[in-house]
This record gives structure tokens, C-alpha cells and sequence, in this order.
């Protein structure tokens, strides 16, 4: 394991660089179960902190873990760790703010003991910056408690270290579709699609264009509007930045002739007039401007009695039987500095206990159906278990992770806010100036030279940091 003394020259480094490079999504942790009528019990699965050991955690993010008035339930992994010994103090920061503020903390040898996991910018840039520290002494990937995570964990691993203990997924992004709208078109079920193997982006574009077919001059008609875009890259199983094991170096993967077929399916999209390109924030408001498919997480997602919706997941690879899927991982990185192993140990524990334990998911997935009464039991299962089931696997997408010109679409420049590889996984459904749609050719040959470049500084940052 990496000492604290060893970082301070990475972090000072990082100061002058970062500016405002918060990377967060737009939604707190909201993966742990909530106390609701349910007794949380004390678990034998999990050990006490031992006495004589600090007790106290505190944990810097823009949300607090603790009952707040906007939540006013204990949850169920805090009430845990307290039964164990511990407690959390909140130490509030905000989502664009929160890396400088952490490495302020650091290069003043204060360092807080826990820290949001966040699919931009933490692993493994933040790692290699010397601002997280690994897991492998306090948690057992081989124990009963972590099964399942074993092989994602495995790919947060720098110099062999393992730096994520993911403790639960979440998804990012599912398409809604109201039934009522398919069968009055004559159209075949997307779910029932889904439920017979066939459920790919052919399926899915085929779908599409029947609907907008039926456009008149009264009723302009769409496929799908919002969040789609990177998925049906990475349903290929591959990513634009990939870590190769052979070199230990990341590498581009812009060049993989999967990405020119996966382009073609989004740059047809866009050209055939199936792509509405404007935002909108909820799925019923889609639907009022005759789109099909609504592609967003399930936070705009919200029925209305009466509706006859239905969700599926984002469509497979034609030319794979595999599904492979990204997802929201909840975890808790381990800040460098922190020497509390216990307290943070326990707490990873009670974490793991309250997503995983049936007691307290079958309590939150009650609460998730008093909450949002409009959704069905299909639709919940289509949307928060079956892309995190044993059918599908999960990819890493490192790009998101590289540098700020790559990764980070807080500090990116261009006209949409988006970092290089977020831009490239939608680009080729815009158009440039002139009103011409970017092709899968141009950007690669645009953008190949940017990414191989931040690419070589990356890498020796990392080969210098583990060591080599």
C-alpha cells in the first residue's frame, strides 16, 4: 500500500491543474435502504468496531448520509454502523468543488476518511493523483459477503492493488415506451422482444422507424429522444479506452471496427429524423411530443394512473449473444491519509449487509412501490434488476477516468460541455456549423492524435506511480 508522505508531490501537482473539475453525477446515493417500519437487527456478518479503535468517519461529499429534512429516515447501513460502534460526521462540499477541496485537505495533512465514488475522473485518475488509497486490507473479494463484485472489483486495480469495493449497482439508463402507443401502431412489444432473446439494436431501430413512418403534418413523430448514445457503443462489450494487461498501459480503442458498425446505427438514427436531439426532463413530456422511447434513469420516470407503460433495457450487440451493460456503482473510496481501517472496514461491512441482506432489499423494494404506485412489477424489474443480474456483464468504461481533456465534462470548452469521450460516444448524431452531420470517420481521424497524447502523459503518471 501507497504511504500518505509519498502523494503530497502528485497533489500539489494536482492543485495547479484541476480548477473546478468536480465530475459527479446528478443524484446522491440513494441505493441504501431507508428505516421504515422495519427493525433493523444487529448482524453477526459483521464485526464491532474493536475497542480501542477510532470510531468516527468523516465522510466529505455534496450529500449527507445522515437523516436530513429532505430524508428524514435513518438508513439502513447508518443505523447499522452505529449498532456496530461507529458514526459518520458530515463534511459538506459540492459536486463541482469537491476534488479541490479534498486535495486542499490532503496537502494539509487533514485528511477526511471516506469519499464519493463517481464514474468520472475517480478511477483511476484520482487514484494514480495520489488521493485514494486501496482496499485489499480491509476487504476479502473471496468472502461470502462480496460475491458477485469480485470481477468488477478486479477491474479497479492499479499495480495489483485493488482501489473500489463496489458495494451495489444501480442503472443508468433504461428505455420507456407507453404499450398503448405500440399496439396502436401495429407494432411488436419491445418487452416481449426482450423476453425472447431478440431484443437488439436492430429490433430496436426497426421499431423506431415503423413509428416515425406514421409521422403527418399534424403529428411529427420521433424514436427517441435523451441518454442512449454511449450504451450502444459499450453493448459491444468494449470501450474507447481500454487497459491493456500485456503493456500495463491504457490504451485507445477508437480504431475497433465494432465502433464503426455502432456509429452507423446512431448516425442513421440521427440522419432518418428518429432522433429528437432536445432536452427533456421527464418521460411523459417525451411522450406529448410523440417520441417512442424515452432513454433516461428512472428518476424521470414517473406514471400517471391510468398509463400503460413499460421499460426495457438498452438493446444488445446483433452480433453477440452477450449482454454487456455499464452501470451506477455505489462505493465508498477509502481516502490516502485515513488510518481509521476499522471504523472504514465496518462501514464498507454495514454497506454491503443493507443492499445485499433480503431483509432490508424486499423492505426497500416495498417502499419503492408505496412511493411510485403507478409502476408495475414489470417495470421494476426491467429497470432495477435485471441489467444488474448474472445475465449481463459489466463494463468498465476507464474513459471516463483519464484526464480532465478526456474525461472531465465540467471543465471541457466545446459548445455541448462535453469532455472528448463523452462527446465521441454522440457526436456522430450532431452536426457542425454547417449543419452537416460528423461522420464516424472524421471524428476518429479529429480526435485520435488528442487521445493518444493524454493518453502517453497518463501513463507515465501511472507507471510512475505504481512504481515502474
Amino acid at each position: 500500500m501507497k504511504t500518505y508522505k509519498c502523494f503530497a508531490a502528485g497533489l500539489a501537482a494536482l492543485m495547479l491543474t484541476m480548477g473546478l473539475c468536480g465530475c459527479s453525477s446528478s443524484s446522491s446515493d440513494e441505493s441504501s435502504s431507508y428505516v421504515d417500519q422495519v427493525e433493523v437487527t444487529a448482524t453477526d456478518a459483521i464485526d464491532a468496531i474493536p475497542e480501542g479503535s477510532e470510531t468516527e468517519l468523516e465522510w466529505l461529499s455534496y450529500f449527507d448520509l445522515n437523516p436530513t429534512s429532505t430524508a428524514e429516515e435513518k438508513r439502513v447501513d447508518v443505523d447499522l454502523f452505529e449498532q456496530k460502534g461507529g458514526t459518520i460526521v458530515y463534511s459538506q462540499t459540492t459536486s463541482t468543488t469537491k476534488y479541490d477541496q479534498l486535495a486542499s485537505r490532503l496537502l494539509s495533512n487533514d485528511p477526511p476518511d471516506l469519499f464519493w465514488f463517481e464514474q468520472k475522473m475517480t478511477f483511476p485518475a484520482y487514484c494514480v493523483k495520489g488521493m485514494f488509497q486501496p482496499v485489499d486490507s480491509i476487504v476479502d473479494f473471496d468472502d461470502d459477503m462480496w460475491v458477485g463484485m469480485k470481477d468488477l472489483a478486479d477491474q479497479f486495480t492499479l499495480g495489483g492493488d485493488h482501489y473500489v469495493a463496489p458495494i451495489n449497482l444501480g442503472v443508468l439508463s433504461v428505455l420507456t415506451y407507453d404499450k398503448d402507443v405500440i399496439e396502436a401502431n401495429g407494432l411488436e412489444d419491445p418487452y416481449d422482444i426482450y423476453m425472447n432473446g431478440d431484443w437488439t439494436w436492430d429490433e430496436w431501430y426497426d421499431l423506431m422507424e415503423q413509428y416515425v413512418a406514421g409521422s403527418t403534418d399534424d403529428e411529427i413523430r420521433y424514436g427517441i429522444n435523451g441518454w442512449f448514445g454511449a450504451f450502444i457503443f459499450q453493448s459491444t462489450g468494449k470501450t474507447l479506452i481500454e487497459y491493456d494487461a500485456e503493456t500495463d498501459e491504457y490504451v485507445s480503442n477508437i480504431d475497433d471496427p465494432d465502433f464503426d458498425r455502432a456509429s452507423t446505427v446512431l448516425y442513421n438514427i440521427k440522419k432518418n429524423g428518429l432522433y429528437y436531439s432536445d432536452w427533456i426532463g421527464s418521460a411523459s413530456e417525451a411522450f406529448k411530443k410523440h417520441i417512442l422511447f424515452y432513454a433516461m434513469g428512472t428518476w424521470a420516470v414517473t406514471p400517471n394512473e391510468g398509463d400503460n407503460w413499460a421499460i426495457v433495457p438498452m438493446p444488445r450487440d446483433p452480433n453477440t449473444d452477450t449482454y454487456y451493460t455499464t452501470t451506477d456503482i455505489t462505493a465508498y473510496m477509502w481516502v490516502s491519509g485515513s488510518d481509521k481501517a476499522d471504523a472504514v472496514k465496518c462501514w464498507y461491512e454495514c454497506a454491503r449487509v443493507a443492499n445485499t441482506d433480503s431483509e432490508y432489499t424486499e423492505a426497500s423494494r416495498e417502499k419503492f412501490f408505496i412511493n411510485n404506485p403507478t409502476w408495475t412489477e414489470e417495470m421494476y424489474v426491467m429497470s432495477n434488476e435485471e441489467p444488474i443480474s448474472d445475465k449481463y456483464v459489466q463494463v468498465v468504461d476507464y474513459g471516463y477516468g483519464i484526464s480532465t481533456l478526456l474525461s472531465n465534462d465540467d471543465a471541457a470548452t466545446n459548445a455541448t460541455k462535453e469532455a472528448v469521450i463523452p462527446y465521441l460516444y454522440s457526436s456522430v448524431m450532431k452536426t457542425d456549423d454547417d449543419g452537416s452531420q460528423y461522420t464516424w470517420t472524421q471524428l476518429r481521424e479529429s480526435y485520435t492524435s488528442t487521445i493518444e497524447s493524454e493518453l502517453a502523459d497518463f501513463n507515465e503518471e501511472y507507471h510512475a506511480f505504481i512504481g515502474e
